[in-house]
């Protein structure tokens, strides 16, 4: 799927820039408005899942893993509608029960993403969702938790990705994403 300029346009514009967060120099780039205009997270939430329904006629979905903070925000509502599981993957002891975790450099600071251990039954195919894509590092230790269940990732998916951070070169399966800047 090829998703409109104007549209990509429209998704880019409701952003929030901050400068100097999370930390000094840099630029946060904030999707939150989107979700705050109910027409426009729809049109988010469309354009996601019609470019899965379109690239995967032939492998089945079978779960959305969205990664906290803001995949957990729009993950769900994708997975409701193409109708497959959702899986948070969450900072460490956020989820209860037994989990599998993964540690990456994030920035400044070490950070740890965990994903409850029998959330995702061997072999399954997931796409990973998550709002920015910019270093790569929380994407793949997302991967990697994915990856140590014995599922498979079919597609990372994001609303925008920043390219002079280069993140994709850290994934192991092609990306998507509505904007690149």
């Amino acid at each position: 799927m090829s998703v409109s300029e104007s549209y990509a346009k429209e998704i880019k514009t409701a952003f929030k820039q901050f400068a100097d967060f999370p930390m000094q120099g840099e630029q946060f780039e904030d999707f939150l408005p989107i979700i705050g205009n109910p027409k426009l997270f729809q049109k988010l939430i469309n354009a996601f899942k019609t470019h899965l329904e379109e690239k995967f006629v032939k492998e089945k979905i079978d779960f959305i893993a969205g990664i906290e903070a803001r995949g957990l925000l729009f993950g769900p509502s994708l997975a409701l509608a193409l109708g497959v599981g959702f899986v948070p993957i969450r900072r460490a002891g956020k989820l209860p029960g037994e989990c599998a975790g993964v540690t990456f450099s994030k920035l400044d600071r070490e950070e740890t993403f965990e994903m409850q251990v029998e959330a995702i039954p061997f072999d399954s195919n997931v796409v990973i969702v998550d709002d920015v894509l910019a270093t790569g590092g929380s994407a793949s230790a997302a991967g990697e938790l994915i990856k140590q269940g014995g599922a498979h990732i079919l597609e990372y998916d994001f609303v925008l990705t920043l390219n002079s951070f280069r993140g994709e070169e850290k994934l192991t399966a092609p990306i998507f994403s509505i904007i690149h800047s």
